[in-house]
């Protein structure tokens, strides 16, 4: 008897094309943002797992790019979503410049850039505030850099600065910890990498370690497994990038179009971070919304060729790292 083809069996791996995309500041420790287009039935989908994360981890953001090119979306429930601007670690001056032509109402502000940051995360915030207003909400993110009684103080600190955060996002990197910050401080902490890179991405909520879950589809395995998440967690939502193309984020847009309640702007307006994109019509907020795709964009043929790995070594890399992932379905 033969077995039924899998998703994955109708996307053209042979034809998956490989860029490399620089981006204006440093972020999340990189400095070129790189990945993998794929095309199937129903679209492109995107694969590009940072290069930290192993195999296996990395099998979730194939599942993602197959279900996105190969399957397509459950239909949304609205059709625009709100989105905060991302602050790197730069300077007041250029925070307030970034957040003031965002046209966004809410801020996401990196902090804890290095060990002796406070200061100048204390000037970025206050930066982000200001160019906000009283009205606008400031959020910061972590990324699980402090032990808890850094955190704490931190929190108190920052929030001051901000007139009052909306949430920490990822204050430290245990469930553990994230519990014991939640009970000393005031301000709404929120998990990511708690949830993306867990075994168990429910543990959070059961260890009442957040107040708000931060998803990604991309590392959770698609739009339909990450809305189970959420189901299931029972925590308020902020669905955020994981730095793709406008190809990649069209399925995180997805996802916050297709929540049943979506409280808080989503981090989605990362297009802003990268110094090019793979498709024409990027995917920028407009009065801090962007629209919900109902397919995946096209790459343009010259913005694939013009963003295509300048050191060949680097598509060998990602060829035998699709085939390694491939191999694991």
């Amino acid at each position: 008897m033969t077995e039924p083809r899998s998703p994955a069996d109708h996307v053209d791996f042979a034809g998956a094309r490989c860029y490399a995309v620089p981006l204006r500041t440093r972020f999340r420790g990189i400095t070129v943002r790189e990945g993998m287009l794929v095309e199937g039935p129903a679209g492109w989908g995107e694969f590009c797992p940072f290069p930290e994360y192993a195999d296996r981890e990395a099998a979730a953001w194939l599942a993602t790019a197959v279900e996105q090119c190969a399957e397509g979306w459950p239909e949304p429930v609205r059709d625009r979503v709100p989105v905060n601007c991302t602050v790197p670690a730069v300077g007041p001056d250029r925070a307030h410049d970034i957040v003031a032509r965002s046209g966004c109402r809410t801020a996401k502000v990196k902090v804890a850039d290095h060990g002796d940051s406070l200061a100048e995360d204390l000037a970025r915030v206050a930066a982000a505030r200001d160019a906000l207003g009283p009205g606008g909400a400031v959020r910061v993110d972590a990324n699980g850099a402090w032990d808890v009684e850094t955190a704490a103080t931190r929190i108190r600190a920052l929030d001051r600065a901000a007139g009052g955060l909306e949430y920490v996002e990822q204050p430290c990197r245990t469930v553990e910890e994230l519990a014991a910050v939640r009970r000393r401080v005031d301000v709404r902490i929120a998990a990511d990498e708690s949830i993306r890179r867990a075994e168990d991405p429910l543990r959070v909520a059961v260890a009442g370690a957040a107040d708000v879950a931060v998803l990604k589809c991309a590392p959770l395995g698609g739009v339909r497994r990450a809305l189970r998440v959420a189901e299931a967690a029972g925590l308020p939502c902020v669905v955020s990038s994981a730095l793709e193309t406008s190809v990649g984020l069209a399925a995180e847009l997805a996802l916050a179009g297709a929540l049943p309640e979506l409280g808080f702007a989503c981090g989605l307006g990362t297009l802003s971070l990268l110094a090019g994109d793979v498709v024409a019509e990027v995917l920028r907020p407009v009065d801090g919304y962007l629209p919900v795709p109902r397919t995946p964009p096209t790459p343009d043929p010259a913005l694939l060729d013009a963003h295509a790995p300048t050191d060949p070594e680097r598509a060998v890399w990602w060829r035998n790292r699709l085939a390694r992932v491939r191999g694991l379905r």
